[in-house]
């Protein structure tokens, strides 16, 4: 039982070795579940592609629903492209950390339709180009997988997501 117990923190410490964030040339997806106000849980996945060792830009999409008291059925979509600047060279954080901040220009759609009797139903639509910023923190615990959490960005999951990302 011993020698299981060493090996696997031998091969727990030998994958947080070679963990390491993106670096030039580098790409990572991520697929994320949100925290929305008001819109559900949103769900959404991007590419981010390293054109420096400490900047990053990326494209990402985001889809949610939700039903309001029965009577409001509303649709979101956002489509949208990133810049992040990375804090590891800058704050020398060990790689298999990744902390970063930047911002997201992003076209969000929403719909919606109303159901108020047998009768009244009214459908809605409005969309527009939102720019916000975003804060985020990301673990590699291993050479190509990561666990990640971000604060803000341009779209309905601005209030928060997290996930995984895997590194190519």
């Amino acid at each position: 039982m011993k020698k299981r117990i060493f090996m696997l923190g031998m091969i727990s410490l030998f994958g947080s070795i070679n963990a390491q964030r993106l670096q030039k040339g580098e790409a990572q997806i991520n697929a994320d579940i949100g925290v929305a106000n008001g819109w559900g849980l949103p769900i959404s996945a991007g590419v981010d592609y390293a054109i420096h060792n400490d900047i990053t830009v990326g494209i990402e999409g985001s889809y949610a629903t939700e039903n309001y008291y029965g009577d409001i059925k509303g649709r979101w979509f956002g489509a949208g492209i990133n810049g992040n600047y990375h804090f590891n060279t800058l704050l020398k954080i060990p790689n298999k950390w990744d902390f970063y901040a930047g911002a997201t220009l992003a076209y969000n759609s929403f719909s919606y339709k109303y159901k108020g009797s047998d009768y009244d139903y009214y459908d809605g639509k409005s969309s527009g180009i939102g720019f916000a910023g975003q804060v985020g923190g990301r673990y590699f615990f291993t050479k190509n997988l990561a666990v990640h959490v971000e604060l803000g960005g341009g779209s309905v999951a601005s209030g928060g997501k997290g996930g995984v990302t895997y590194k190519f």
